[in-house]
């Protein structure tokens, strides 16, 4: 009688695990799936960021800010000197 107690609260208890076990993987599942979800969003948003910034950063732009803002200019091939040692 004691036997059979004892191997049917093995079997309860095994039970229980399995389920719980269960339960934790379907729980670790979800957030696998969400955590996946928020990668793809975050790469997208650094492709859109890294385009962002080859566009802020062309030659062209960074010239006409130059020209604009700053009043620079290309010098004339008078006033470029030559400095050597």
């Amino acid at each position: 009688m004691l036997l059979q107690a004892l191997l049917a609260s093995v079997l309860l208890l095994s039970a229980v695990a399995l389920v719980y076990m269960q339960h934790r993987h379907r729980a670790l599942y979800v957030e696998l799936q969400s955590l996946e979800r928020d990668r793809d969003a975050l790469d997208v948003e650094w492709g859109k960021l890294q385009l962002e910034q080859s566009t802020w950063a062309t030659h062209e732009r960074i010239e006409s800010l130059a020209r604009k803002r700053l009043g620079l200019r290309i010098p004339q091939i008078s006033e470029i000197v030559l400095v050597t040692n």
